[in-house]
């Protein structure tokens, strides 16, 4: 039954985001563990070592959504058997973003189309960390397509991996670590050093699911006609050079699968980085590629979601 219950939930949570996506006008669980982050980190910095303080932070903002995911389900399943069913759903749809990167990189095109540049640089900006002010229409292409790739571990791959492990309490616990890697663990003056504990153990948590993402994007392409063979072969071949372990696995199977290539030098807050070039320039990456992209993304995250229900079966009979 329980089994049933949890394979349910899982169904059913993707689903709702596949569907709905999430809404702006509703709060978002991660925006809470955004602001904690931001609430800790002025008090934590006055540890006399960084790295301790940062190891603090990740403790206690990884333990108290864990404790909070484990308290509402509990409070649930104690009301009744299928309120249990009803908040797992809730809480899987919240940590998934399948529909929702899907519809902010297609808005990103909807200008490039028209040729306004400036607003689809504006709109871009929401989706990504780099600096868009000054992109070529092709450079916004490529962002969108990169966004789209490392999004489909971290939105999709990941959290579904994670849902299948331990239901919600181990999703929310991914999404706090990586959450936490996106606010503090940067390779600056700044976090360096409070930042690191984050930043390693967003790398951990993203080891399995980044090369899952890798084998799921080269079978999609096969599914869907593309270049398969060359996103399996192009994501062994690149998906080490990128400086992050686990982000260059995915950005070089779907630099493979479209037949174009990703990398090359970006801006972040005013300092420039010269990232690795991952796959084979053939062709120029247009605004068609991009819908690719996506598409493959969904596919994926279908893929993700059979494979996650299967790894549930697994778990639950072992």
């Amino acid at each position: 039954m329980r089994m049933l219950e949890d394979g349910t939930a899982l169904a059913l949570g993707f689903l709702f985001d596949q569907i709905v996506g999430d809404s702006p006008n509703l709060p978002h669980p991660v925006r809470w563990i955004g602001r904690l982050i931001q609430f800790l980190e002025s008090p934590l910095r006055r540890f006399r070592s960084e790295r301790l303080g940062g190891i603090v932070l990740l403790l206690v903002v990884t333990g108290s959504v864990v404790c909070f995911t484990w308290g509402i389900l509990e409070l649930a399943g104690y009301w009744h058997g299928w309120a249990r069913v009803a908040a797992d759903t809730v809480l899987i749809y919240y940590g998934l973003a399948t529909r929702s990167l899907a519809r902010e990189t297609q808005a990103v095109l909807v200008p490039c189309e028209k040729g306004d540049l400036t607003e689809a640089r504006k709109r871009l900006s929401g989706i990504v960390g780099r600096d868009t002010h000054d992109l070529s229409a092709e450079d916004i292409n490529r962002a969108c397509v990169e966004t789209v790739a490392e999004n489909t571990t971290d939105a999709v791959v990941a959290p579904l991996f994670y849902a299948a492990l331990a239901g919600p309490v181990g999703l929310w616990a991914y999404k706090a670590i990586n959450t936490l890697d996106s606010m503090v663990g940067y390779r600056n003056a700044r976090y360096l050093r409070f930042g690191s504990a984050s930043a390693r153990m967003d790398d951990l948590a993203n080891y399995v699911p980044a090369r899952l993402t890798y084998l799921l994007l080269s079978l999609g392409a096969f599914l869907l006609g593309q270049r398969g063979y060359q996103a399996l072969r192009i994501g062994w071949r690149d998906g080490r050079k990128h400086p992050s372990p686990n982000a260059g696995w995915a950005e070089a199977a779907m630099a493979g699968a479209l037949g174009g290539q990703l990398g090359g030098p970006s801006s972040y807050a005013g300092v420039f980085s010269q990232k690795p070039r991952l796959g084979e320039p053939r062709r120029p990456l247009t605004i068609d590629m991009v819908r690719q992209a996506i598409r493959l993304m969904l596919l994926v995250s279908w893929l993700a979601l059979f494979l996650a229900l299967g790894l549930r079966v697994l778990i639950s009979i072992t």
